[in-house]
């Protein structure tokens, strides 16, 4: 195998005792080499001597995406220029793009983690893996594309855009494999169920990311492409996706903590959260040498656990994502989380996962419309069958988000399918 598999069943305190050892010396990389980390210490009244271990990993200073915009366009690298061997990019839609830089050790330990991801999916070199995931300055195409190559198997770069000629290619080549968001494979399945041709293709899993979902949407995958579906997991700013994955238990997402050191903070406060609690995930880099971050926010929100899984592997876990703290509605005094409402629907049979929440303001009060797609099989003409339906998932998501919101129903195929990540919300009442 490439790397040494025992690193993912090390004891607690074998991994630890790594991960102080790495954090000593990012620390001191960064320190000396970056003086954006090097005027925060001094600020916090740090020297790099002072950091001994990951039990003083509390004592170093954030860093958030306004940094990385604030520093743009390479700041925060702490190699010289011709280390850098590749970079990517945010979209920069909401401001200046984050960028990234990678060295060739860099690009070396990325292919690495996403190697092992594709493992945990029981992939091999032995399978031929569709890389769905859009390629360019978006580090999911190349980032899988590189795992794949690193395990052995036979690369597809498909990237998106023609659904119909990648569904041939999945036939024509025999995939067995494919790595996309889920939003992506769940159009994806649409289109093969359309032409008849599920029984005709071999795949047999999927690594999922760069959009948040939920388990009732992989069983949802699983059960139309009968396949195994898997959550991969990671952001452009510590390294792309292969940060974490899951395994076929599907209790939480392995964190490959030899690379990547993982928090749990209070957002508000900012103080770490005990075992179990959820709050903002955070991570420190431990081996990264372009641009190594301390303490990077993510804005996600979720738990870890440090229990050993039926696996066997001793990881950290981190519980799928209740949501992103800047993603969070907040609708009449009420949070809510657009997860919570593709959880809702996916419990009832009558609609498809396709939804759009529509946020307003009303007479000075906040309203929520949700478009929801009926299944074909369900959709009528008859209006008090389509009344009956639309009180109905009313209902189930008041339940779920304690808010009475407005269903409108939408004909099958109606809501616009994303190749890339899927946009659920549109906030009206920020264009007020």
């Amino acid at each position: 195998m490439i790397w040494n598999e025992t690193k993912e069943c090390m004891s607690r305190d074998e991994l630890e005792f790594l991960q102080s050892k790495r954090l000593v010396k990012t620390v001191d990389r960064v320190y000396h080499n970056v003086e954006f980390y090097r005027k925060k210490m001094q600020q916090l009244g740090i020297e790099p001597g002072d950091i001994k271990g990951i039990e003083d990993l509390h004592k170093l200073p954030f860093t958030t995406k306004n940094d990385l915009r604030d520093t743009y366009p390479f700041g925060l690298f702490a190699v010289p220029q011709s280390e850098i061997i590749r970079i990517h990019a945010s979209s920069g839609t909401t401001g200046k793009a984050t960028v990234v830089g990678y060295t060739r050790r860099d690009l070396d330990i990325w292919s690495e983690c996403v190697a092992r991801a594709l493992s945990q999916a029981g992939v091999t070199r032995g399978d031929i893996i569709q890389v769905a995931y859009g390629y360019g300055l978006f580090t999911g195409g190349l980032g899988a594309h590189g795992g794949a190559e690193k395990l052995g198997a036979m690369v597809v770069p498909m990237s998106t855009g023609n659904t119909k000629k990648l569904t041939t290619m999945m036939k024509d080549f025999g995939v067995t494999a494919i790595a996309c968001t889920p939003s992506y494979l769940l159009h994806i399945a649409e289109v093969l169920e359309e032409a008849g041709d599920i029984p005709n293709i071999q795949l047999k899993a999927a690594i999922c990311g760069a959009e948040p979902w939920t388990d009732n949407m992989r069983r949802q995958i699983e059960e139309q492409l009968h396949i195994k579906a898997f959550d991969i997991y990671g952001l452009s700013e510590v390294m792309g996706p292969g940060v974490a994955c899951d395994c076929e238990y599907h209790k939480g997402l392995h964190v490959y903590e030899d690379h990547f050191l993982p928090e749990i903070i209070d957002p508000d406060t900012l103080e770490p959260m005990e075992k179990g609690e959820t709050g903002e995930l955070v991570f420190t880099t431990l081996t990264k040498e372009g641009l190594p971050l301390l303490r990077y926010r993510t804005k996600d929100l979720t738990s870890i656990s440090y229990d050993k899984c039926e696996c066997g592997r001793t990881l950290a876990r981190i519980s799928r994502f209740k949501g992103r703290s800047d993603d969070m509605l907040i609708i009449r005094g009420v949070n809510v989380f657009p997860s919570q409402i593709e959880a809702a629907l996916l419990e009832m049979g009558e609609v498809t996962p396709h939804y759009m929440m529509i946020v307003d303001r009303q007479n000075n009060l906040d309203t929520l419309e949700i478009q929801v797609e009926v299944d074909e099989r369900f959709f009528s003409d008859e209006i008090k069958s389509l009344e009956t339906l639309s009180k109905k998932i009313a209902h189930v998501i008041q339940n779920a988000i304690g808010l009475a919101v407005k269903i409108k129903l939408v004909a099958p195929k109606t809501l616009e399918r994303s190749m890339g990540k899927a946009v659920h919300v549109i906030d009206k009442r920020k264009l007020i």
